[in-house]
């Protein structure tokens, strides 16, 4: 992990929602190194990305429950006493959330809700981090898009992520919670869904790569920016432990922004031999798409000392290496 030692964490009590799922097996990975006692909360949906695989070093270290975050009960029995919530869990595919939003609504709205009631009632010194989205932004007015940009989602998933953390900040602002909220942007690394596209498309071009299948590029000339896993483990982390975070609003990004067909020679180029397939974008995904986007991360480089420290490249190189040894476990 980069950056700053947090010492806060030792002996800490920790619950991760989405625990085994990519983003969180990482953290749960960088908080067990920091002194934490974790606790991962993931139902293992096969359509939500959660996979054992991602926590088979630090299994006997970890506490693990196989619970819904839309079930109440559960949630109100893991969040007690416990110091920090990192609330990881959500529905992230924007195709799924048009035709199944009331799964979406009821995964990344409703639950959020449920959650912060649960801590009101049972745990309101808790600090609670919420991972939401770009997405949320739509079509980008002006680049790069920082956190002042209007929101106007293009999808269903957008405005429940929306609602999502207009919970946490009027809980924060409300009842005294504290939380902060990270608005992620295209986010890569060992574990991630490589399946299909629910996730991220990287994870399929890694592995149609490794499956000596073509990469297809949808469109090609949309620019997007991408965060190395570490460095959104590293957000996480200072969110968590900084008076300055909480009740705010926080943009993660990476530089430089890149084509998509910039951004497949560089994979190619990275593990040569596979072939490229430009192809127009699917109807269903074109009405979706937002276009050009890439971030304006100042604000917690500013309030945090923040920035991202791994390049594209070097992200990208230990990715393929990994699927490379690990592919079975993720198909």
């Amino acid at each position: 992990m980069m950056g700053k030692t947090f010492d806060s964490f030792d002996q800490a009590q920790v619950v991760i929602t989405g625990g085994c799922g990519f983003i969180g097996s990482h953290l749960a990975r960088a908080l067990v190194h920091l002194g934490a006692e974790v606790t991962l909360v993931d139902s293992l949906i096969p359509e939500y990305g959660g996979n054992l695989r991602n926590i088979a070093d630090i299994r006997d270290r970890v506490e693990v429950n196989f619970s819904d975050v839309r079930d109440p009960y559960s949630l109100r029995f893991l969040i007690q006493g416990k110091d920090f919530l990192f609330n990881l869990a959500g529905q992230t595919s924007h195709l799924d959330s048009m035709t199944d939003p009331f799964t979406d609504l009821a995964i990344n709205a409703q639950a959020q809700l449920s959650i912060l009631e649960t801590c009101r009632k049972y745990n309101p010194s808790v600090k609670a981090v919420f991972a939401s989205t770009r997405q949320l932004y739509g079509k980008p007015q002006y680049l790069p898009v920082d956190e002042n940009h209007p929101t106007n989602p293009v999808d269903v998933n957008g405005v429940n992520k929306l609602a999502g953390e207009g919970y946490h900040l009027l809980y924060n602002e409300v009842y005294g919670i504290r939380s902060s909220v990270l608005r992620l942007t295209n986010t890569f690394g060992p574990g991630m869904r490589v399946r299909d596209a629910r996730q991220t498309f990287v994870g399929v071009w890694i592995r149609n790569l490794l499956e000596s299948k073509p990469i297809e590029v949808w469109g090609g000339n949309q620019l997007r920016d991408f965060n190395y896993v570490a460095d959104v483990v590293d957000a996480l982390l200072r969110c968590a432990t900084s008076s300055d975070a909480y009740g705010k609003v926080f943009n993660l990004g990476g530089d430089p922004a890149i084509s998509l067909a910039d951004l497949a020679q560089l994979v190619t180029a990275i593990a040569p031999g596979a072939l490229i397939e430009m192809k127009e974008f699917p109807t269903e995904r074109k009405k979706i798409d937002i276009g050009d986007y890439y971030s304006d991360y100042s604000l917690i480089t500013r309030t945090l000392g923040w920035k991202p420290q791994v390049s594209l490249e070097k992200g990208l190189r230990e990715t393929i290496d990994y699927y490379r040894t690990n592919l079975q476990h993720y198909i």
